[in-house]
Parts: C-alpha cells; structure tokens; sequence
C-alpha cells in the first residue's frame, strides 16, 4: 500500500486521531474519498462529530462513506446541503426555485448593512459636532469689564492652579465608571439575523457564510426533523457556520413575542401566506430594522374569487385587473403597516418584488407615534370598471392643517361616480391598499449596483439584475399600472407599440414607465381621460369595424377627443436599459417552474400543473421512473398507490 501524508486533525484527541489513521488511512486522502466525505473531515473542528454519519468509534469507519452515499449535495452560493437522495427518506422541504428569492435577500441583506453602518456614522458625527459646539462654550470665559483683561497677583494664580489640578483628578477617577455619553456605541454593532422557518437552513447558512459583518443567525422551526436536517448541514460546512447559526426547536411566533426588538434583521419565508408571522414579527425587529416577508398564496392576494379569504388574512379585498400582482404587494404592505400601528410603529418599504410565482417586499420597522397618525395618507381604496380597465384611487385620511397644527381626518369621498365616466358601466371597490412608494429609488440603484460588483457571487445573478433593472427604472410615486393590450383591447383596435404610446404620454407633459410587475405593463401619472384621448387618436389613424353598440368600447370611441395626441417619437420614451439592450423580463429556466409541493403532502393529479401529468401520472400508479426522481425531487415522501 502506498504511503499517505498523515494530515492534521487539531479537533480530535491525539489517541482518537492515531487510531483513525491506523484503522482506516485511506479515506483521509483526498484522491481517494469522495469529494462530500472529504469536506465533511476537513471542516469539521471544534470536536463538532456529525451524529448522522456517526463518529463515535473505530467499528463505524466503514459505515460513514456507505451513510454519505445517500446523501446528494446542493451547491448554491457558498453553501452546501446534504439532501437524501431517494424521496421516500426526504421529509425537509427544500425547493431549488427558490435561488432567486434567496439571492435577492443576500443583496438586499448587504446594502441594509451598508447603510447601517452609514447612518451610524452620520449620527456620531452630528453628535461629536454637538459636543464639540459645548466644550467650545464651556471654556470660553468672559473677561472683565468694558472688555479689558485685568492682572492677578500670584497667590491668585496659584489657588487657580490647585483647583485645575483637582478638578482633573476628579475627571480621572470619574471616567473609568462613567463613558460620558457622546462616546457611548462608537462602534455599531453586528447585526443579529432572525430566520422563522428555517426547513434545511440553506438560508441561514448563505447568510452566515457570504455577508460580511454578520453577528449571529438565529434559524427556527417547528418541526423536528428540520431541526435534526439544518445541525446536520450546518457541521457540513464547517465551524464558521456553527459559530454564527443558532438553531432552535420552537414555534417562531412564540420566539419572537419574547424576544421583541432584539433582532435587526427578521426573515419570514413560508410555504403559503405570512399572515400569522406578522403580528409577531413586527414586534420582534429593533428600530431601524429590517423585515423580509415573502407570501406565495397569489391565489389569494390576486384573484377577486377568493377575496373573502385575502380579507380574513389581509385585510383587503383584492380587484380584477391587469395591475394584480402590485396590488398583492401593496395589500401585504398595508397588512404589515396595520400590524406595526398597533405597537405604535410604521414601516418604510425599501424593496418590493413580484417575481416568479411569488412576491416579496423588504420593509424597516420604526417606532414613533407621530408617524403612525400619517398612515391613512399612505393607504386608498380602489375603483375598478367592469368593463374597461380604468380605475382610480380614493385616500383613506387627509392632512388638515389649523393654527400651525396638523391633525388627520377621514378623506372626503366618493371621488368618482357609481358608473364610469369612459364606457358607463359599474365600478367595484378594492382595498384599502398602500398607495405609497413601494420601493426606495436609492436603495433599489444601491443594490443593483452590488450585486454588479459580486456578480460571481450570485447563483441567480442574471435573474435578480433583470428584476432591479426594472424596479430603479419605473415610477415610484404612482401607484398601480394598466396593460397596453388591454385597454387596446378594449377599443378592439391594433394595440400601437409602447414606444408610441409612451412618447404620445410624454408629449402630451406626463410620465410614464414600465413596470417589473408585467412585460407589458406602464405606469403613468396622466389622468384616464388623457389615455383614452390617446387610443381614440389611435383609433382615428386606424380604423377598426363597427362594433356593438352596448359594448365599452363603443361607448368610448362614441366620444370625441379634447386632446390631440402627437405620437412623435420621444427621446425618453426609450429608457436606458432598453437603449443598451439589457435584458429585464428573463423566461423561466425550466419547464414546471413553479412553488413545488409542501413536504409530506401526497401526490395527487391535482399537481399535474406543477409536476407535469406524465409524471403525476406513473407515479400514482407506482411506475416511476428514476428521472422523475428529479422533478419531484427534493419535496416529498413517495405518495401512496391509486
């Protein structure tokens, strides 16, 4: 047998380690173990012994390369996961669509620490000007009369210096029990990160191992055997990891009512709707800080079929309309003020996101009870037609102001009439939802320009620049959006390209912008009788055939136009991304792209939308094949036989 270097192992005892090379050499060499065990030896330390590959003694060796082989290890970032292989031993919900969500919130995590750290230091510097403006005024002393200096004689001068000298004792014995206060916390302190539903922990473990400047990540779960999966995964990549990421076997909502603002990050992530974590998650964020919150229940927040139940969780009844997917991120929005408001808080959004089949909004939690008067300012209702797609917004309070006093009081309403001005038909009532800014201008530019500079960081890196591309693009202070083709076809007529459409907007003195919501969607401040000014100029230029007479169509083409549209091409109506041809609406990378199944649920055809019906198909009659392995694959047990 050939000669192997003998390698050092500093976390096992001297007699441990002598016999482990001596029973078994060869599989601490990595030209012979397997990649997965070879990494598992080397960073395990600490005396940190996995219990699942069962280290304990010399008659187990054999085992452990035997146990590993069941396992296949997912690569996303920094971080590696064990994940067994077979479903049926699969129990840990672990969904690899997820990589953007998850490197999203790695980027978003990074700017939040840079701007702490900003803000920290903008606070000290105003507070050492404040106390430097002090001692200025404390030693300058007034002189004598008229101005003139006068002399002392030396015994004078002596009983000053004797009162100088003790004063100076005193500061000194006076300083080591008490910092004065301009210098307390010169240094901010490292962030501490909160994960409720941690499953694998792949999240927890991304964090600890790729952000700078981390503290401490506190992953929590209420199931046992995500507990046992994330100890498993964290020893699988090394004592770094084991040092920063606490895990615990408890209910998150429980965790994080005793512990209230405690944690300057909380990340909530659960499969379906966030609207049980809120009222607890609010409370357990520190001032300044930030929470993550992910909904996947788009069925609810989007549709107006299911608006009794978006109410029972939200709050909000939801509308039918193209602009549905940023009205499920403002209706979460206005959930999550409403929680705040009762623990005197408000939020400020900073990020908010419909990507894929889910949305996400990063918001920061602030304590004053002043500002949460402002909140009904922030939040309207909304008027959606029936049958065209106009619609318009009524605010919920309004600023009035009486002898340098501002108080709030109900809005004055209604804003519109019960039929609509276009076509005359009903108009049915949404909401309330946040009609404030969704997103912060300088965060959103801030963050692409990050992830930019750590391209080879980021999994999903094409995906994620292509979302905020758009998002630092569009329109911040309007709220909503209308598609193109809709209220094109609304008029049945040819829908004109969006770059005459949008240079007929800015002609006419307005903005307009896309959205990351909807390919086809803009956002826009001019009013809906401008817009049907515009697409009945279009009209003109374009005839289309005699439509029904009760149609809505025909009852807004019926109208003639007091706005004379020039569709001229507009340097503006090209933005920048578009100019330098960069891609901001990415298809999806696979086929079934799509939230997966909850772990432990039963296979059924009612997935077919998700898993594909062939799939669905030979696995409920028991004749799977390996490959379909990978597409359920890693999410639950193998269902039983029809």
């Amino acid at each position: 047998m050939p000669s192997f270097p003998r390698p050092r192992i500093p976390s096992l005892p001297r007699d441990l380690a002598r016999r482990l090379r001596r029973a078994a050499p060869i599989l601490f060499t990595r030209a012979a173990a397997p990649a997965s065990f070879s990494r598992c030896i080397g960073d395990l330390s600490g005396g940190h012994l996995s219990r699942e590959v069962g280290f304990v003694g010399l008659g187990e060796m054999e085992d452990v390369e035997n146990m590993l082989k069941d396992y296949e290890i997912v690569r996303e970032g920094e971080a590696e996961i064990m994940i067994h292989k077979t479903i049926a031993t699969n129990e840990v919900f672990y969904n690899p669509v997820q990589v953007h969500n998850r490197d999203m919130s790695v980027a978003v995590l990074r700017t939040f620490i840079t701007k702490r750290k900003e803000e920290h230091k903008a606070i000290m510097d105003k507070r050492d000007k404040a106390h430097s403006k002090a001692n200025q005024g404390k030693s300058s002393s007034p002189k004598g009369e008229n101005g003139s200096t006068e002399k002392h004689d030396e015994m004078d001068v002596a009983e000053k210096e004797i009162i100088k000298v003790a004063d100076e004792v005193k500061d000194l014995s006076t300083e080591a029990t008490k910092t004065p206060l301009w210098k307390v916390a010169r240094e901010v302190k490292a962030p501490v990160v909160l994960e409720a539903l941690a499953a694998s922990g792949l999240r927890s473990i991304r964090y600890a191992r790729e952000i700078d400047g981390l503290g401490k990540v506190v992953a929590l779960d209420i199931d046992k055997a995500c507990i046992e999966a994330c100890k498993r995964n964290m020893k699988f990549n090394g004592a770094s990891v084991m040092s920063k990421v606490e895990p615990h076997l408890t209910d998150a909502r429980v965790y994080m009512l005793t512990h209230p603002k405690e944690f300057d990050v909380v990340d909530i992530d659960p499969y379906g709707a966030p609207s049980i974590f809120l009222d607890s998650a609010v409370q357990a964020v520190a001032d300044g800080g930030l929470l993550m919150c992910t909904a996947t229940d788009m069925a609810v927040l989007c549709s107006p079929n299911n608006a009794e139940v978006c109410h029972s969780k939200y709050g909000s009844y939801p509308t039918k309309g193209k602009y549905n997917h940023e009205m499920a991120l403002r209706i979460l929005l206005a959930s999550i003020e409403s929680h705040a408001n009762r623990y005197k808080r408000y939020i400020v959004p900073v990020l908010s996101v419909s990507m894929d089949f889910y949305i996400r909004v990063f918001v920061r939690i602030y304590t004053s009870a002043n500002e949460v008067k402002k909140t009904p300012l922030k939040l309207s209702y909304v008027y959606q037609c029936v049958g065209c797609d106009s619609f318009h917004l009524q605010s919920v309070g309004r600023a009035v102001t009486k002898n340098n006093s501002v108080k709030y009081a109900p809005a004055f309403g209604p804003v519109v009439h019960q039929e609509c001005s276009a076509c005359g038909k009903k108009l049915t009532m949404g909401g309330p939802i946040w009609s404030a800014p969704i997103h912060d201008q300088e965060w959103a530019v801030s963050t692409l320009t990050e992830v930019k500079s750590m391209k080879d960081r980021y999994p999903a890196y094409d995906k994620i620049t292509s979302v905020l591309t758009t998002i630092s693009e569009e329109l911040h202070d309007v709220p909503l959006f209308f598609n193109l083709h809709n209220i094109s076809a609304n008029v049945k007529c040819t829908s004109p390209s969006a770059v005459l459409f949008r240079s007929a907007v800015i002609n006419a003195g307005y903005r307009i912008s896309s959205t990351h919501a909807n390919p086809l969607g803009l956002k826009t401040d001019a009013p809906w009788h401008v817009i049907w000014d515009i697409m009945r100029c279009w009209v003109k230029n374009h005839p289309i055939k005699e439509q029904p007479h009760d149609s809505p169509g025909t009852a807004i083409l019926s109208k003639s136009p007091n706005l004379e549209a020039n569709f001229s091409r507009a340097a503006a109506a090209v933005s920048r991304a578009q100019a330098n041809k960069i891609k901001r609406f990415l298809p999806n990378p696979e086929r079934h792209w799509g939230p997966k199944i909850r772990a432990g649920r039963k296979i059924t055809s009612k997935h077919a939308s998700l898993l594909g019906p062939d799939v669905v198909n030979r696995v409920i009659n028991g004749t799977a094949r390996p490959q379909d392995e990978k597409v359920i694959e890693p999410n639950n047990p193998t269902p039983e036989t029809q």
